[in-house]
């Protein structure tokens, strides 16, 4: 799991750098707070499944 969640986040920062999207603009677009963003990204904790399947279809 670690190393999906690795590669979650780096998606989500290649994905960021990519579109020039900010932590706050692409939390709105997810309906996620940029805390929990954050937190994802960071790999303070792990994104939930709901989250990553959020994640995942918006970012590709």
């Amino acid at each position: 799991m670690a190393n999906e969640f690795s590669n979650l986040a780096e998606e989500i920062i290649n994905y960021q750098k990519k579109h020039e999207m900010p932590d706050t603009q692409l939390a709105f677009n997810l309906h996620i707070t940029v805390e929990r963003l954050h937190d994802i990204k960071s790999m303070e904790s792990n994104a939930s499944d709901e989250e990553r399947a959020i994640i995942e279809k918006f970012i590709r």
